[in-house]
């Protein structure tokens, strides 16, 4: 399966994703993540007002396969978090770079941004090119 990895997208090392939309950044799991999790029946998020380290867990999603962490891609405040993921988890696996965004941050340093990978760094990593 060919993936789509949007280059306005930044990309951790654990799979999700960055993308800067004005001064926010918007936060999800990569196509090829989504693909290797299987069927979602489960996501879990952290409440508004909350402070991400980058690095660090903010939540989970379960698949019928496994649980996984998820890891905050950059430093920041929560300011809202996708609803209709919450009570509709397969919207992540419809649409995960799009409808299926898990989070909107609050940057502490959009430079973080530029320790993440572009698409093409990304793409090879999980061997999708």
């Amino acid at each position: 399966m060919p993936f789509n990895f949007p280059d306005n997208f930044r990309y951790a090392d654990s799979h999700e994703y960055a993308f800067m939309d004005n001064d926010l950044i918007r936060v999800g799991i990569s196509e090829f993540a989504v693909d290797q999790l299987g069927d979602i029946v489960f996501v879990d998020l952290p409440e508004v007002g909350t402070q991400l380290k980058k690095g660090n867990t903010f939540g989970s999603i379960e698949s019928v396969k496994a649980v996984e962490d998820v890891y905050s891609p950059v430093s920041g405040e929560v300011i809202e978090r996708n609803e209709s993921v919450l009570s509709n988890p397969e919207e992540l696996q419809n649409d995960p770079h799009g409808e299926g965004w898990l989070m909107i941050l609050r940057p502490e340093n959009s430079s973080e941004l530029k320790e993440l990978m572009d698409s093409s760094a990304y793409a090879n990593k999980v061997g999708a090119n």
